[in-house]
């Protein structure tokens, strides 16, 4: 559509978006307003009006921010979480066709002339306030339990790995759709002006399933609003230095030409794509001296080392990414994701999960005693878990000492703590064998649904158009998990 109109005795030449921009203010602003349901921020609630495309949150937010902590391959439930017995008193028994109920097994297991079940090697105890059943292998979260909402009945569709794992970050096993992070970016806009509001943090060294950076990604949405991956070394964000013999005037300098040249082709195409690209820009060029400030651990006390555990002052680990996390909390970044991989225990499940843990136990409850001491945890929303549980039964040999479990969808656990939901709380049981739930099931898309509302959103009005279709990260269904909520 391009037509001559116009205005003041001369002629312009409007585009599609020039038409809409010009008619865009008075009755469709308030009809956005209306359709949005949005409304003022409350009092202690993330800084301002949220700068999104919400003009306010739709329910008193509970929670400022969200950290994230991603165990990549599925951990397994029933030697860290899910204190099952009657396997051990069954070890090496089949499992039952009545439990099984005809549900699809992997490839890999599926071939397997008998699926043996396999009973914990580890010792599990009741603590906290609640008689939380807890690992031996997790002695440092079990301390910190009473603050832990503890979900043991997640399911999801997926049983294999990338689609689980896209489900869990976008809320679709189909690449493409925009992250968590990037949702709450576009709605929320962003909490601070010098660093991005999504922030990725990787363990380093890590062998496992492969990690994509799409899982971060921002989909059909504004690139503005990806993950930003932070690495280990000299350069935590790539490509954010000046090249040797440029200056810090001299590129404050060529970004402002830049700007005015991007201007030039904004007023010309009304293309936002061109804004977003400024303001990119303009954000690394900040980057260039917040990153480096927010990445220097030098400054942190002893003490503080002492509580993330030894690996707190090597960068890259998982310790010091939970670390790296507290100090970008401070900094107001909206949504902090830490991804550890290696939890994927087909087999020697006894000796992998334990070094897994070994890794991530410590932090884990550091992070969360270190908001606590702050006064940050009831307006940090707290999540621990992968993209799917591991079976009953043994994939391959069984034998008195070592075992391993393949993909389980059907049932897992995560645990949730801050940020509004209710602490000490079991929520959800699975059958004797851990194979099937028996309570109070949640779903991707349910919790997806309840972290959003704790951070003010209502999951079914935070949407894109694109396509011809609306989106949302909770797709078509999802419900808020209101028993969780403190």
């Amino acid at each position: 559509m391009n037509q001559s109109f116009k205005f003041s005795g001369s002629t312009t030449q409007l585009t599609r978006r020039h038409f809409f921009s010009r008619a865009s203010t008075g009755l469709g602003t308030a009809a956005l307003a209306h359709m949005l349901g949005t409304y003022p921020a409350q009092a202690g609630g993330p800084a301002g009006s949220p700068a999104g495309v919400l003009s306010g949150f739709h329910l008193p937010p509970r929670a400022k921010r969200v950290i994230y902590l991603f165990m990549s391959g599925g951990p397994s439930q029933i030697d860290l979480w899910d204190y099952k017995p009657m396997l051990s008193e069954k070890q090496g028994e089949q499992l039952p066709d009545s439990v099984r109920q005809g549900q699809r097994l992997t490839g890999m297991s599926a071939n397997q002339a008998s699926l043996p079940l396999a009973g914990s090697t580890f010792k599990f105890r009741q603590h906290g306030r609640a008689g939380t059943w807890v690992s031996e292998l997790l002695p440092h979260t079990a301390k910190v339990v009473d603050q832990l909402c503890v979900l043991r009945s997640m399911h999801t569709e997926a049983i294999n790995h990338d689609p689980a794992i896209t489900f869990f970050q976008t809320g679709s096993q189909i690449a493409g759709r925009p992250s968590i992070g990037s949702w709450l970016s576009y709605g929320l806009g962003s909490a601070n002006k010098n660093l991005p509001d999504f922030c990725v943090l990787l363990t380093k060294n890590k062998g496992g399933q492969p990690l994509y950076a799409r899982l971060w990604g921002s989909g059909f949405l504004a690139s503005g609003h990806q993950g930003v991956e932070f690495r280990a070394g000299r350069d935590p964000v790539l490509y954010l230095n000046n090249p040797a013999g440029i200056s810090a005037t001299a590129r404050r300098k060529m970004l402002d030409r830049l700007g005015q040249l991007h201007q030039l082709e904004y007023q010309r195409s009304l293309d936002p794509s061109v804004e977003a690209r400024i303001a990119q820009y303009e954000m690394a060029f900040r980057m260039q001296s917040s990153v480096p400030a927010v990445t220097d651990l030098t400054n942190e006390p002893d003490h503080i080392f002492d509580l993330y555990g030894p690996d707190a002052r090597n960068p890259g680990t998982f310790a010091a990414n939970c670390l790296l996390a507290r100090r970008l909390a401070e900094q107001d970044v909206r949504f902090i994701q830490l991804f550890h991989r290696g939890w994927d225990q087909h087999g020697n499940l006894p000796a992998g999960i334990a070094t897994q843990c070994r890794e991530t136990d410590q932090p884990a409850a550091a992070l969360i005693q270190d908001l606590q001491q702050r006064g940050m945890l009831d307006e940090t929303l707290v999540v621990w878990g992968g993209e799917f549980g591991r079976t009953c039964y043994s994939q391959g040999k069984l034998t008195a000492d070592n075992y391993g479990r393949d993909h389980h969808p059907r049932c897992f656990t995560m645990w949730l703590a801050g940020g509004g939901v209710r602490p000490g709380l079991v929520h959800g049981a699975t059958d004797p064998f851990g194979y099937n739930l028996t309570e109070n099931p949640v779903h991707v898309h349910d919790l997806h649904a309840t972290m959003l509302h704790l951070l003010g959103i209502d999951h079914e009005k935070l949407t894109y158009k694109f396509q011809g279709r609306r989106y949302r990260l909770t797709d078509v269904f999802g419900n808020v998990v209101h028993d969780l909520l403190a």
